[in-house]
C-alpha cells in the first residue's frame, strides 16, 4: 500500500466521521426551557417584584423529602391565609420530568406532594404564589432520590 492509497483512506475515514458525526447530531433531543419564552422575557419585571417579595419574608420556602412525601414548608406569614400558585418542577436534562403542581397547602401553610409522581432527578423548583392580594415567587434546587 503506498503513501496515495493511505491518504485516500484517511480522506474517506474522515469524511464517515464527520457523517456520522452530523447524524447524531440531529437525533438529539433539545428542550427549550419554555415554548412561549420571549412572552415570558417581556413578564420578567413582575418575577424580579414577587422574588423581593419573598425575600422580605421572615424565612425561605423549604423543601424536603422523606421516604412517601415532598414537603414543602411556607413561612410563617402563610400560616392560616389562603394560598393560591403552582410550584413547577423543572428538570433541565429531560421536560418529560417536568411537572406542575396546584399548591393545596394546610393551615399550618404545608404541602406534601406524593414522591410516586416524580422519577429521581435534580430539579429546580420554581414556586409562584400569590397571599393577600400579593404576589412571590422563589426558586430551590432540588433533587428527588
Amino acid at each position: 500500500m503506498n503513501w496515495g492509497n493511505k491518504l485516500i483512506l484517511v480522506f474517506v475515514a474522515f469524511a464517515g466521521w464527520m457523517g456520522y458525526l452530523a447524524y447524531r447530531a440531529t437525533h438529539v433531543n433539545v428542550d427549550l426551557v419554555q415554548d412561549d419564552y420571549y412572552k415570558s422575557e417581556l413578564k420578567y419585571q413582575e418575577v424580579i417584584d414577587a422574588s423581593k417579595r419573598s425575600s422580605e419574608l421572615s424565612s425561605q420556602v423549604a423543601i424536603s423529602q422523606d421516604n412517601s412525601y415532598i414537603n414543602v414548608q411556607f413561612p410563617n406569614e402563610m400560616k392560616n391565609t389562603e394560598l393560591k400558585g403552582t410550584a413547577w418542577f423543572y428538570c433541565a436534562s429531560d421536560a418529560k420530568k417536568d411537572r406542575h403542581i396546584d399548591l393545596k397547602v394546610n393551615e399550618n401553610a404545608l404541602q406534601q406532594i406524593d414522591v410516586k409522581n416524580f422519577r429521581p432527578g435534580n430539579y429546580v423548583v420554581k414556586f409562584d404564589w400569590t397571599s393577600n392580594n400579593k404576589t412571590y415567587y422563589t426558586e430551590k434546587a432540588f433533587t428527588i432520590l
